[in-house]
């Protein structure tokens, strides 16, 4: 296993879930790699390269699983940040996918020329012209993807947009066109099996008419990229596409799993607290960890079970049946039983696991990763093999 020493140094003795103030994020490393598996097994099958997304754990460490000690893959980052931190860990093929801010132009100048192939991302002709004209006043080639709207979910053009071949044009007299991209970010709203694959569909058939179209006014197109983690998992024919993305599957969540993407015995990321105190006449349990450590996030309150802000289980990652955390201050989490259970005598002092809704935004809220490996047994709470950091800011 690939691991970084403890932000709190070397470690002496073997320390276990039950040992570290709470509260704190734990990885499963054999739920993470069981999850890497699957998809690149999808993505070898599709015939696609695949491209993941490290918004998620954003952590070099994790990112090791990918490729399993071979030379880096290729990542998609969410952040300038993420791209410099990998391309100091080696990483030289990488995607910025967030629309590109010219004033941030000198940075990706900065990591072009050193030798780390970044491509941005940009969906107007004023953005283009600002790559062109950085790319020429440095004497460099500045890979740029055109983002293609594929369901009105963020940013993007449509495929049929009359300013898909202007900017086209743009990128490429300035020797900068790459390809196109298109994320199905509505597919996290696709509650069925065959909505999943409608979506995963479409996302398709607009990346690859939008590269058609390019083609066909003589623009040439090397990329055509698409994924999320839902169309991921669903897509049945990739025809036309070159790469495949997707980010939350490493750790997936309870939001994935209300979409019946995985199940809850495949969530890899939870946070551990401890309960602080009680209030019977509520019902409710209270413990250390609020907001700050699971985020606000409340992505399953629009699906068919709402889990509140995370579902409850022992230090082993048992569930604790019917129980929820039902509400969170900053500091503060609150427990409670689902429809009239009875609720579970937990003194004070216990430590618990919450499995969060969205694991991006949980894993947002930490330094790093308490690391586990829940194939290994053990008489005692589960052995801590390492503390990998993650990597923060913009």
């Amino acid at each position: 296993m690939n691991s970084t020493a403890s932000a709190t140094g070397p470690q002496t003795t073997t320390r276990t879930l039950a040992d570290p103030d709470t509260p704190f994020a734990v990885v499963d490393v054999h739920k993470t790699l069981r999850n890497i598996e699957r998809l690149q097994a999808r993505a070898d099958r599709l015939g696609v390269t695949l491209r993941p997304h490290v918004k998620t754990a954003k952590s070099l460490d994790v990112a090791a699983l990918l490729h399993d000690g071979t030379p880096p893959c290729p990542v998609t980052v969410s952040t300038l940040a993420e791209a410099e931190a990998f391309a100091d860990g080696g990483y030289t093929d990488i995607t910025y996918a967030v629309g590109i801010d010219p004033h941030k132009l000198p940075r990706v100048m900065a990591l072009l020329r050193r030798g780390v192939r970044l491509r941005v991302l940009l969906d107007s002709p004023e953005q283009a012209e600002s790559v062109a004209r950085a790319a020429q006043r440095a004497g460099l080639l500045i890979p740029a993807q055109i983002e293609i709207d594929c369901d009105g979910h963020r940013g993007g053009i449509k495929p049929d947009d009359p300013a898909l071949t202007e900017i086209g044009r743009i990128l490429h007299d300035a020797g900068s066109l790459d390809g196109v991209l298109t994320h199905a970010g509505e597919s996290y709203f696709a509650y069925t099996a065959e909505e999943q694959r409608l979506a995963a569909r479409h996302e398709r058939d607009a990346a690859v008419a939008a590269a058609e179209r390019l083609r066909a006014a003589g623009l040439p197109v090397t990329t055509v990229s698409v994924g999320s983690t839902p169309t991921a998992h669903a897509v049945e024919d990739l025809t036309g596409v070159t790469e495949l993305r997707a980010g939350n599957y490493v750790f997936f969540d309870l939001v994935m799993a209300g979409l019946a993407v995985c199940a809850i015995d495949d969530l890899a990321l939870s946070v551990v607290v401890t309960v602080i105190g009680h209030r019977p006449e509520y019902g409710w349990i209270i413990t250390d960890g609020g907001w700050m450590a699971m985020s606000r996030d409340r992505g399953t309150s629009v699906q068919a079970q709402d889990h509140g802000y995370g579902l409850v289980t022992d230090l082993d990652g048992n569930l604790l049946p019917d129980l929820v955390m039902t509400a969170a201050s900053q500091e503060h989490g609150t427990l409670t039983a689902r429809d009239d259970a009875t609720l579970p005598d937990l003194p004070v002092g216990t430590r618990l696991r919450i499995l969060p809704n969205h694991a991006c935004a949980t894993a947002a809220q930490h330094h790093g990763y308490h690391v586990i490996d829940s194939s290994r047994t053990a008489d005692t709470a589960p052995v801590i093999q390492a503390v990998w950091p993650r990597i923060t800011g913009w």
